[in-house]
């Protein structure tokens, strides 16, 4: 009796898992009003924030509002963020829409998110905040109402008790959600390693945001359904092949209670798979393949201390005693701008031929492809290195739904952004119909930079099955060199240089020749993508396919990319 009290109790309480930002009211007797809506409890520590905006215009005019945003990882600078939206409602109207606003990204020193929102327009000006306090080293976690209530103070008392605290000596375990009020965009989710919730929480989510939540688990996410039964992933409409990620059904009692030790392990443990913000700030400093294998740059020190010693003699004896000798020293006021002037010029032309314009840079992206549940999209993580020359321009565009996550880098004299205290830039991003524009200290000159960029692109590419089981069919727009396929009885197969559409004889391989291609490709990405390829290589009726032409995420058009890719996905039939 005393459980079903708790829970009758539980379930009357009002949780507030939005945050209202601010609520601005323009006139009262009509209820113009503007209101914005965080719709998790707190920011992630990088990804996107998801904030629903509202906006009732109920005069006989139109209204301008400007929302500009901005985040950091500390109190007055640190590495920033800003983005900016806007909107006109006519008269009578009402607008709802949900933004994704871009949150700075991270070197794994601060634990503190600093996120605001300043309103400019007709409607008037109101301003609102949020942060959180999550620890780097820890997974961050998204906890459903119903859970967070009777949950959320224990989760929080156990994941403090790890020695792991945040900000003031506290941290969060999780933030809280409704999954009733959820966006459909997966990059809302693309902060979060973990999201935790009951099986009638999974049953409220409308089918966008479920369809946003299964690729944010097949980009490498941990979804956990709490039930009181035994339901299967099919009778719950949970992604039965999880790709790169984990869905998983847990045992719940009826008042909703959880393990605090159990809970935090389970998001901590995640099936051996670093989270997300540890691998950023730790898989990319010092130990990157990708890095090691561009190799590294020397720096002419001789003929540039060489320069600077012509030039103090030129400006100093030589110009006082030969240029502007005694009785002519006014030329002094000509001839030392003179050979500052020629001095700067000779440096900079050095400086371009030795380095360039633009610059060259390496990618290496693993794509798991989906043809099925209708899906026709390709989930991508591509790890990015590029050594720049002389940058016309810093800014770039994604033309794609993207998360691009700045990458910490070894300390070196080209590294400009790089792990510990004392890390400042601006990595601004400005969400667009379809993709990103990037502007700040993404690709700074003469200077090295990595990033580490997730995607789902649509793609209508797959490899296909024939009647003869010896044969396959691609359908991808570029050749594969090499593919392995695993049939459903656990037996290899290999086939070279297959192109689109015509079909390729497959021929049986013993499964000592193919582990060692395994071996060798995941020990080129860095340790979670690693995990990742070696997970999805367990599979039957899968196949690894390697090609050089595979589109890539695109960012700086400046810098000459070279491109590796290994697909992988399940046969369709």
């Amino acid at each position: 009796m005393s459980r079903l009290i708790l829970a009758l109790l539980v379930s009357l309480t009002p949780l507030n898992a939005q945050e209202t930002l601010f609520r601005q009211v323009a006139d009262t007797k009509t209820n113009t009003h503007i209101e914005a809506m965080a719709l998790f409890s707190n920011p992630s520590l990088g990804g996107f924030h998801p904030v629903r905006v509202t906006i009732v215009n109920n005069q006989k005019f139109q209204h301008n509002v400007f929302l500009g945003f901005s985040d950091s990882t500390n109190y007055r600078d640190g590495i920033s963020c800003t983005s900016n939206f806007s909107y006109a409602i006519p008269p009578g109207k009402t607008v709802v829409a949900d933004i994704i606003v871009p949150l700075a990204v991270h070197n794994g020193d601060q634990n503190y998110q600093n996120f605001t929102v300043n309103l400019t327009g007709s409607i008037g000006k109101a301003s609102g905040s949020a942060n959180t306090r999550f620890s780097p080293n820890h997974p961050t976690v998204l906890l459903s109402d119903s859970l967070y209530g009777p949950n959320g103070s224990s989760l929080d008392t156990e994941a403090a008790s790890r020695g792991h605290s945040g900000y003031g000596g506290s941290r969060n375990f999780a933030s809280k959600f409704d999954p009733k009020r959820l966006p459909d965009d997966w990059r809302a989710f693309s902060g979060f390693d973990t999201i935790m919730l009951t099986e009638a929480d999974w049953a409220d989510i409308p089918p966008g945001p479920r369809n946003g939540i299964t690729s944010w688990v097949r980009l490498g996410g941990q979804l956990v359904v709490y039930a009181s039964g035994n339901p299967s992933t099919a009778s719950l409409g949970m992604p039965a092949d999880p790709g790169f990620g984990e869905a998983l059904i847990e045992s719940i009692a009826p008042d909703l209670r959880l393990n605090a030790g159990d809970t935090v392990n389970l998001a901590y443990n995640k099936r051996a798979t670093k989270h997300r913000l540890a691998a950023i700030t730790g898989d990319f400093d010092g130990s990157w393949p990708l890095q090691k294998a561009f190799g590294e740059k020397s720096f002419n020190y001789i003929l540039f201390v060489l320069i600077l010693l012509a030039f103090g003699i030129l400006v100093g004896p030589v110009n006082l005693f030969v240029f502007a000798k005694s009785g002519r020293r006014h030329r002094l006021f000509i001839t030392t701008p003179l050979i500052s002037i020629g001095t700067s010029l000779i440096l900079i032309a050095l400086i371009v031929f030795e380095d360039g314009f633009g610059g060259e840079g390496t990618r290496l992206t693993l794509m798991e492809v989906r043809p099925d549940g209708n899906q026709n999209a390709a989930f991508i993580q591509q790890e990015q290195f590029s050594r720049s020359g002389v940058m016309t321009s810093p800014s770039f565009t994604v033309k794609t739904p993207a998360l691009v996550a700045q990458t910490p880098l070894a300390k070196s004299r080209w590294a400009r952004f790089t792990s510990g205290y004392g890390a400042s830039g601006s990595y601004d991003l400005q969400p667009t119909p379809g993709g990103l524009f990037a502007n700040g200290d993404w690709f700074q000159s003469r200077s090295e930079q990595g990033q580490l960029v997730t995607a789902v692109l649509p793609t209508r590419g797959r490899i296909e099955a024939t009647n003869d089981p010896a044969t396959i069919v691609s359908t991808f727009d570029f050749p594969i060199e090499t593919l392995l396929y695993r049939d459903p009885d656990g037996q290899w197969h290999r086939g070279e240089n297959i192109g689109k559409g015509k079909p390729a004889k497959l021929t049986p391989v013993d499964p000592t020749m193919v582990q060692p291609i395994l071996n060798d490709t995941a020990k080129r990405f860095t340790d979670r993508n690693n995990a990742f390829l070696r997970r999805v290589s367990d599979r039957n009726d899968s196949y690894i396919a390697f090609a050089k032409q595979a589109p890539a995420v695109e960012t700086h058009p400046g810098i000459d990319w070279k491109t590796d890719t290994v697909i992988t996905g399940p046969i369709a039939r």
